[in-house]
């Protein structure tokens, strides 16, 4: 790469001075190491495995929301739908800044923001990376709580959808 920070062919040299340019990238490497360590103690195809059931369990609690509600999940074909990342689209001028500011606010929970045309449409729940079953029921808690509290129509019961998907699906 044309940037010293990253191209380190100029820290072969004779000088003591060339060979930093700057602070090296240390705590970078050292963190893609241990992400990578933890994916093969894992194991891919249990990585992959665990982010199809987080994603199906987030799904379903959205589905159940969206039952004469003002919400959905953006992408309509369930074959097209993403294991990493739900994007819930609001619709009857619902604000989703309303749902960021308070799962933040009273709960810590930080939700994905609509990207590009989906900018104040839309919120996004990430479901991939080291995320686990309660961390998802956790978020997916918050949202619930969320809705009703801010009286943004939907159907109640989500979570507990996540609950009997996953419970139905990690064998004991």
């Amino acid at each position: 790469m044309p940037r010293p920070y990253w191209d380190w062919t100029a820290r072969d040299g004779k000088e003591h001075y060339q060979k930093y340019a700057g602070t090296p990238p240390e705590h970078l490497l050292f963190g893609l190491r241990q992400a990578i360590d933890m994916l093969f103690a894992e194991g891919l195809d249990a990585v992959f495995h665990r982010h199809r059931l987080l994603a199906e369990a987030t799904r379903r609690a959205v589905s159940v929301w969206a039952q004469n509600g003002a919400l959905d999940i953006n992408v309509a074909n369930p074959d097209e739908r993403s294991d990493t990342v739900t994007t819930v689209l609001l619709r009857d001028g619902v604000d989703p800044r309303r749902l960021y500011e308070y799962c933040h606010a009273k709960c810590g929970v930080v939700l994905g923001r609509g990207i590009g045309e989906l900018n104040g449409k839309a919120f996004r729940i990430a479901h991939m990376g080291h995320v686990n079953a309660p961390m998802i029921l956790g978020t997916l808690g918050v949202l619930e709580m969320a809705l009703k509290a801010l009286h943004i129509p939907h159907s109640a019961g989500g979570v507990q959808a996540a609950i009997e998907f996953l419970g139905a699906s990690v064998a004991a």
